[in-house]
């Protein structure tokens, strides 16, 4: 069973609906039991990084996502908020996040960007693949992803990198580290390609 966690940040309803679309049923969750059950984990999210960890600790769903992931090795994709609270930490809010890759989450800085580029990244951009991965299998270069953010994640080792995207400058737009999946755009809203990648996370 894949679960999706019910944090209570992020137009869940997307993420269901491109899971449905590829006929693979997921449950919205923020219960323990439920997640205990889970095959795979979707943490997805839009919003403020202190907040997210301010809501998952308040749930007390850390225990047993930690659990999940740290003991049990259950894979988990990301995505956006999502891939970020997965970090070390963040300059949003100057909180810690879930410390499951070794990574920070760090603002886009405007003085790297070119005139007339702004703060959040919004719409469609291209990916640069890394290195193989069952998400990235598919790609052919010239597909588009929808982004919508305004800090990024910076990874200690460049061995987990799996996406890069320009925006003035490059940064991490995807990480895989052995079970562990995070994507800074939205592949639920990312049309034919989004659920190429999805497909991909499902059949890994």
């Amino acid at each position: 069973m894949i679960s999706v966690v019910d944090y209570g940040m992020g137009n869940l309803r997307s993420v269901v609906k491109a899971f449905e679309r590829l006929q693979c049923p997921v449950v919205v969750t923020s219960s323990e039991k439920d997640l205990l059950k889970a095959t795979k984990i979707v943490l997805p999210g839009v919003g403020h990084f202190a907040y997210g960890m301010k809501k998952i600790e308040g749930l007390h769903l850390r225990p047993v996502l930690d659990f999940l992931v740290q003991e049990k090795q259950v894979p988990v994709l990301g995505i956006c908020l999502g891939m970020q609270l997965m970090t070390q930490s963040s300059e949003e809010g100057n909180a810690e996040g879930l410390k499951w890759i070794q990574a920070e989450t760090v603002r886009l800085d405007p003085g790297n960007l070119n005139p007339g580029l702004k703060i959040p990244h919004m719409g469609w951009n291209t990916l640069g693949v890394r290195k193989d991965h069952p998400m990235a299998r598919h790609l052919k270069g010239m597909e588009t992803f929808y982004f919508v953010h305004s800090f990024h994640v910076r990874c200690h080792n460049p061995e987990d990198i799996l996406f890069t995207t320009t925006y003035g400058m490059d940064f991490v737009s995807g990480f895989s580290h052995r079970h562990l999946t995070g994507v800074q755009f939205h592949p639920e809203k990312s049309h034919a390609a989004g659920l190429q990648m999805i497909r991909g996370f499902i059949g890994s």
